[in-house]
């Protein structure tokens, strides 16, 4: 088998219904099965019923509508001769090994020769899964084992046996890489295979630890949280959020899966406090509360679970002293001798050894290990680049002095460490004690492998260019967050003159967590503070005259972002030849939000995109009352697909599922465009002027009457409105870009000197949260 072209899901549960909604985003068609519900007169009614809540579900398992349509729900009972036409059949159904075995010989009956089927199973081993079963299934089964959310999720861990074909395992492995946007990491065929076998040792290592010594859990958040390199909810934070009742289910799949001299049995103990919260419906955030809760009857009051007690206390901040005196380093904070210092040794001293064990046992490949931990737990860092941090030696020594066992692993890595860099390639340290090149996969370009081996053409604070091969260059934001501030508009400049004398196209596009989260606000509130409205005056128009030479320039450019692109940043996309997008790209101009209207362009792209893609009746009152829709309510597209159907995207731009070939894709759309290249022509507008200003604010002060509108938004709804309208002008008077983006930098600054405005961006850059004055 070539191709997947059909799939099929079995079980509609949360983990099912998931997968098969990303198999839809990935625009493949799914059937959705599940078993029919004893006397129920809808015998699809679980897969419908799952289908229903996806649609409504936040955050969302379908990245568009579209999507949704692809899904089509039935049943195990009366559907299952739909499977020979399916050439890949997942299996999600309850996790008792009779139910699968007997599902999987009814599937042997039905599916066509040479499709794959695979378990979602995270406890069950394929070798029993496949027991008894012929060797025609035994060819064609695997373990793909999905993380919740799958659409979010980007860790798949793929288990094949001794007598899987390797063409199933490249079909499917092929698949979820290019149109799942999946990494793909191969696991032994152990309990818990990698993430799940390390993840729960570390959770359960940290809350057992926590227990016994009486800390306190907002302490325990910081210290096992963002100076690790681990996302800031840290281990209570992350447990009410996947929910406590799994805990114990976990746990007893492994404890009971795992050999007696496994480490994990040493923090396998009852937690009674933990029990009780459970039984009283304490499951996290899905239930009353968790570890921490909101006390609605104190006022919504934020609470954290005292560990001694058992009882609920108000939250406070975190109180560790070592995280200050240790500048927040890993390996000192693991050194350092106060109580907070000892549990981190404890449990990510602990937890680091442990998957320096699992080397050779769960994966023999360092950085397979490190991907499932940053994937699978979403930390920064893999468990060897944080053993690097504190040093192979350092940890090995401190384990012999505590008379506990040193891994083999960490006695290879003597005097050595796991990575290292090595003539401008990344290298990992193999079983055999030899270094050997990270491979990428064909179709994959990092911008840290090119940043790695070269050095950069243009440089500055605040952004650089880089030379990508095969005459594309690459502009890359560097500021914090990415936000656009002076210097990254004066290093394209230069970018644009560089590239016309010496490159055939240009490419924008940075590995940040998010694209761009838009322009620097801080340097727009000192401005204003000092009155230096010439300042902020010079900056708007800067912005309009770069992102324009960039829309004209001689040679093509493509953007490709992924995560965040707001205000600014969602402009220089909308000012870009093409856009190649990752799926998880969430645009929007969101100035209002601040108290601001778009004016590097933004209203100006949008004007000319629904006026002219013939989305809308003809005449300019339609283009111009959707642009307002979307602005005025500082509309943020969830999906690349979505950002499509707001034309934040154009529909010829392309999307990218998986995020690290998102680089490689984006240079290729840019070298198809080289050939007979021409800059677009300049638009001119017919706007309605006063009479649609009028218009688009009788709606605006009926959302106010409503409660749905604040006065100040009223009044930036105003200035939005005299821009889309086209100001004074006439509808039988075309106006030019010019004339539109000088109506952007006039209402701009109008806003940008009212204190309701100045209010909202400092309310935004202290809390990180619209001001709704």
């Amino acid at each position: 088998m070539s191709d997947i072209r059909k799939v099929a899901v079995l079980g509609a549960g949360v983990m099912g219904a998931g997968i098969a909604a990303h198999v839809a985003n990935a625009g493949v068609p799914v059937l959705l099965l599940d078993i029919v519900p004893p006397g129920a007169e809808n015998r699809n009614a679980l897969a419908e019923g799952a289908l229903a809540r996806m649609q409504k579900a936040d955050p969302a398992p379908f990245m568009s509508k579209a999507a949704a349509a692809l899904v089509t729900p039935g049943n195990i009972e009366d559907h299952l001769e739909q499977l020979a036409d399916v050439d890949w059949i997942v299996e999600a159904v309850v996790e008792r090994l009779d139910v699968k075995q007997a599902l999987y010989a009814r599937l042997e009956a039905v599916r066509k020769p040479g499709s794959v089927v695979s378990s979602n199973t995270s406890t069950l081993p394929l070798a029993t899964l496949t027991e008894g079963l012929p060797p025609s299934f035994a060819r064609d089964f695997l373990i793909t084992h999905f993380f919740n959310p799958p659409r979010y999720m980007r860790l798949l861990e793929v288990v094949s046996g001794p007598a899987t074909r390797p063409e199933a395992v490249e079909a499917v492995s092929r698949f979820a890489d290019v149109r799942l946007g999946k990494s793909v990491v191969p696991c032994k065929d152990r309990p818990g295979f990698i993430a799940n076998r390390l993840g729960v040792f570390w959770l359960q290592a940290a809350v057992v630890e926590a227990f016994e010594r009486g800390l306190a859990v907002e302490d325990v958040d910081a210290i096992i949280g963002k100076p690790m390199g681990i996302p800031k909810t840290g281990v209570f934070g992350l447990l009410d959020l996947v929910g406590l009742d799994l805990m114990p289910h976990v746990n007893a799949s492994l404890a009971a899966a795992l050999p007696s001299e496994d480490a994990f049995h040493t923090f396998n103990k009852p937690l009674p406090i933990v029990e009780r919260l459970i039984a009283e419906g304490y499951t996290g955030r899905k239930g009353k509360g968790g570890f921490y809760r909101i006390n609605r009857e104190a006022g919504k009051r934020k609470e954290a679970l005292d560990l001694t007690t058992g009882t609920y206390r108000p939250a406070r901040k975190a109180d560790v002293p070592a995280l200050g005196e240790t500048r927040r380093s890993v390996g000192a904070l693991l050194a350092h001798p106060s109580a907070h210092g000892q549990y981190a040794w404890r449990v990510m001293g602990l937890t680091l050894a442990y998957a320096a064990a699992l080397l050779g046992d769960a994966a023999d490949d360092v950085a397979a290990i490190d991907e499932a931990m940053r994937l699978g737990y979403n930390w920064k860092f893999g468990p060897f680049e944080l053993i690097d941090q504190i040093g192979p030696d350092v940890l090995a020594q401190r384990l012999a002095a505590e008379g506990l066992a040193v891994p083999p692993a960490l006695t290879l890595a003597q005097g050595r460490t796991f990575y290292r860099d090595h003539e401008g390639r990344r290298q990992r340290l193999g079983l055999e004690g030899v270094y050997h090149d990270l491979v990428r996969p064909e179709g994959v370009l990092l911008l840290q492998d090119i940043k790695r081996a070269s050095k950069p053409i243009l440089k500055n604070g605040s952004a650089a260019l880089w030379d990508i091969g095969d005459g594309v260059a690459c502009f890359e934001f560097t500021s914090k967050m990415n936000s656009i501030d002076p210097d990254i508009m004066d290093l394209l400049g230069k970018t644009l003159r560089r590239v016309k004398k010496d490159f055939k196209a240009l490419v924008i596009h940075n590995e940040g967590s998010n694209f761009s989260v838009g322009a620097n606000l801080g340097l727009a509130v000192f401005a204003a503070n000092i009155a230096a409205w010439g300042e902020i005056e010079s900056m708007v128009s800067q912005g309009q005259e770069t992102y324009r030479a960039l829309k004209y320039a001689p040679f093509p450019v493509v953007g490709a972002p992924s995560g965040m692109a707001l205000g600014g940043g969602c402009e220089i996309l909308l000012h870009c030849d093409a856009v190649q997008a990752h799926a998880e790209t969430y645009m929007g101009l969101v100035e209002v939000g601040v108290g601001l209207v778009p004016a590097w362009g933004g209203c100006t792209e949008m004007l000319h995109r629904w006026s002219s893609l013939g989305r809308l009746p003809k005449g300019p009152m339609p283009a111009v009352g959707k642009v307002f829709e979307i602005l005025s309510t500082a509309t943020v597209a969830k999906s690349a697909a979505q950002a499509q159907e707001l034309l934040f995207l154009r529909p010829g731009d392309g999307i990218t599922m998986n995020r690290d070939r998102l680089l490689a894709d984006a240079k290729a759309r840019a070298l198809a465009l080289v050939e007979g290249y021409t800059p677009p022509e300049r638009p001119t507008y017919t706007l309605p002027g006063p009479a649609a200003h009028t218009a688009m604010m009788m709606a605006v002060g009926s959302f106010r009457r409503l409660g749905k509108a604040t006065p100040y938004d009223e009044v930036v709804s105003g200035a939005l409105a005299g821009v889309l309208s086209g100001g004074a002008t006439d509808v039988t008077e075309p106006l030019d870009e010019d004339a539109l983006l000088t109506l952007e930098r006039d209402h701009f600054m109008t806003l940008a000197r009212t204190p309701g405005t100045l209010a909202r961006i400092e309310t935004m850059l202290l809390t990180g949260k619209p001001l709704r004055n």
